[in-house]
This record gives C-alpha cells, sequence and structure tokens, in this order.
C-alpha cells in the first residue's frame, strides 16, 4: 500500500455548506489515451474520515497527460439525506512535469463546487 509522501497525486473534499470533511465520498481516477481519445480507468477510492484520498496514484504510473477525478457528489448527498444538482463532478488537469507532488482539492456545497492546485 501507498503512504501519502509516495503518492504525487492527492485531494481532499471539503463540504462548505456544513463546514466539514467530504468522508466518505467514492471517487475515480482516468487517463486519457491521447492517440485514441479514450478515458481509462486507474483507480478509485473513498475519501477517509478528513476527507482526503491520498493514494490515488503511484510515482511510477504518474506520466505527462491528461487526467480526470470524477467526484460522485450525487451519492454523497444522498448519504446525507441531501439533495444535490450535480450527480458528480469531474475535474479534468493536464500533467506536464509528474515529478511534481499535486493536490487538488474539491469544495463543494450542494449547488456549487470550486477546486484548485494546492501545495
Amino acid at each position: 500500500m501507498m503512504t501519502a509522501e509516495s503518492s504525487p497525486l492527492s485531494t481532499h473534499v471539503l463540504n462548505t455548506s456544513d463546514g466539514v470533511p467530504g468522508a466518505k465520498m467514492a471517487l475515480s481516477l482516468h487517463h486519457l489515451d491521447s492517440k485514441l481519445m479514450i478515458w481509462s480507468m486507474i483507480g478509485v477510492g473513498i475519501t477517509n474520515e478528513e476527507g482526503r484520498c491520498p493514494d490515488l496514484i503511484s510515482q511510477e504510473a504518474f506520466t505527462p497527460g491528461m487526467y480526470k477525478l470524477r467526484f460522485e457528489t450525487g451519492s454523497y448527498w444522498e448519504s446525507l439525506g441531501q439533495v444535490s444538482i450535480y450527480p458528480y463532478v469531474e475535474v479534468v488537469f493536464t500533467i506536464r512535469d509528474p515529478s511534481q507532488k499535486f493536490h487538488l482539492p474539491l469544495l463543494m456545497s450542494r449547488f456549487s463546487y470550486s477546486t484548485y492546485r494546492g501545495s
């Protein structure tokens, strides 16, 4: 099992409506085949009690290219007995230098979301 230090990509989900981490949210990581223009799933995960999912990909598998993180936000809100207009959120990003660490947080409410590259 990877440690947070060995994974070059991490995420952190924050439920800004309630001011709590987005715990127990399913997510998946995908890589785009630039020749076929097809997304391939690399892995899946579930955020921990802190809303983090640090072990998304190994350094060896993290190559230059286009990736996306898909967050299953609809299921998350349903598990809280709430409804969201977003059944899922996909964050698409490009990796040019895989030797760097990438942290992509998702800040969300039932009616909005934002993301940024953190450190």
